[in-house]
């Protein structure tokens, strides 16, 4: 079943309207991916509220039209990469983190210690490590 904004856990109910919009759209990517309900939405509530941190006006704007419903099918995403490294690597004049396996990158930066920041944090919740790439690899 997917959320809504007008049928969602009552545990997003004190998140502001675009953070918990964003916690919505990550717990229905997530349950597209297979994951349990159980673990979506506490994992989908933490990374919305970490994005919500330093999302840009730009940012918000999108998630403001985006269908909460409407996600990539990508197989090579979801439960079964959960125990792969996390990988930074620089392409299309940004530094990108992405889960190794997955098909595209899950955030994009403009600075490389910002990109290792979020990677880390990504493999430290997950027990995995960090490889870091060069600019010209």
């Amino acid at each position: 079943m997917a959320y809504t904004m007008n049928d969602y856990p009552d545990s997003l109910k004190n998140l502001d309207r675009l953070e918990r919009r964003k916690a919505i759209d990550i717990i229905n990517a997530m349950l597209e991916e297979g994951y349990d309900e159980g673990r979506a939405i506490p994992i989908g509530t933490e990374q919305a509220q970490e994005w919500y941190k330093d999302a840009s006006e730009e940012d918000l704007k999108k998630l403001e039209n985006k269908d909460l419903k409407d996600h990539d099918d990508d197989n090579s995403r979801g439960p079964d990469l959960i125990d792969n490294d996390v990988e930074v690597y620089f392409e299309d004049d940004e530094w990108k983190v992405k889960t190794v396996g997955a098909k595209q990158a899950s955030d994009t930066y403009d600075k490389k210690d910002e990109a290792e920041k979020r990677a880390k944090e990504i493999a430290d919740k997950r027990s995995t490590k960090v490889k870091i790439h060069n600019k010209n690899d």
